[in-house]
């Protein structure tokens, strides 16, 4: 049922989840309720999985805040199911989901709105085809990064150099998660760019003190370095701004996000996915990013909040003329 209000007061911080990045997901799910508790809103927490879903037939939730990563959180499963039901949810809908997921073919359509990508081949095959990994190798010269295509948070990411290296790592990533892409190793500063609503937050570049911004890297390293105006190329900061917006536009994400990229050594970025449900840790990016324009965590989960309400009734209203 649509519930038409003007404002929302009872939200349910939807966390938890399956697969591997349900820890993150859990610690993510607790600062989001903590901080939201701050607000003075009525906040109710619930670690949902697809044979608990209980907390969507509670009639009295104004709106849904999700914070899960990787299966059933980020492809899309939940959200169809919200969408099924007339929800009002924050974060990117079930297709923009799917899309951003899917490493492939985000990469296709970033490509097709004119931004640089990294050169990839990738097989959705149960077992590894020899041929597909002969014929692949020889157009990726130098480094390759393999990994799954449907993970997050570098689950199964690995750095290797040589080809007997490329076809282990393959074969390690089929036998564990079914499918594989090759990629084309980009090296360069790895930058990050969050998006609230229809506009960036300060660029962060990322300093991993590891082999490159892996797991540990991301959410237990106290190594990892995160620095602010290290670009200073105007116009490089506008393409950045730019084609993060892009990319985000072109999945037709919504709310918030976050943009990944490396920039090499010619000054080009190349984008390497987005992320339609960044984290919130201690580490986490986006709440990096809007700390340094004054945003406290709080005030970062309201306006999301507040953006998902109003496209929620905006569209309701379009649909019930």
């Amino acid at each position: 049922m649509v519930k038409q209000k003007d404002v929302f007061e009872k939200v349910a911080v939807l966390t938890g989840g399956v697969g591997t990045e349900r820890p993150i997901s859990l610690l993510s799910g607790q600062n989001v309720y903590q901080s939201l508790q701050k607000t003075g809103l009525d906040v109710v927490y619930f670690d949902i999985t697809p044979d608990d879903m209980s907390i969507l037939d509670d009639q009295s939730i104004d709106i849904f805040f999700l914070i899960l990563h990787g299966q059933f959180g980020e492809d899309g499963r939940l959200q169809a199911e919200l969408e099924e039901r007339k929800l009002c949810f924050t974060g990117s809908g079930s297709k923009a989901s799917r899309l951003a997921m899917d490493k492939v073919a985000a990469k296709l359509l970033f490509a097709r709105a004119g931004v640089a990508v990294p050169k990839c081949y990738a097989s959705f095959d149960q077992t590894l085809d020899e041929h597909w990994l002969n014929q692949c190798l020889p157009e990726i010269d130098g480094k390759r990064v393999v990994k799954p295509i449907r993970h997050g948070s570098s689950v199964g990411v690995q750095i290797v150099d040589t080809r007997e290296e490329t076809k282990k790592a393959a074969r390690d990533c089929f036998q564990t998660y079914h499918e594989c892409m090759i990629e084309e190793y980009i090296p360069g500063q790895e930058v990050t760019v969050g998006i609230l609503g229809e506009k960036t937050l300060p660029i962060l570049e990322i300093c991993s003190q590891e082999k490159f911004y892996d797991y540990h890297a991301k959410y237990i390293s106290d190594k990892t370095q995160y620095l602010f105006d290290t670009i200073k190329n105007k116009n490089l900061i506008a393409t950045l701004d730019r084609q993060a917006l892009s990319c985000f536009r072109t999945l037709e994400c919504r709310h918030w996000g976050r943009v990944d990229f490396i920039v090499n050594p010619d000054g080009i970025p190349y984008v390497l996915e987005v992320n339609t449900l960044p984290g919130f840790t201690s580490h986490s990016l986006v709440p990096m990013a809007a700390a340094k324009i004054g945003l406290s965590a709080d005030q970062l989960c309201l306006k999301i909040l507040q953006a998902a309400w109003e496209d929620f009734h905006t569209k309701t209203k379009r649909t019930a003329k």
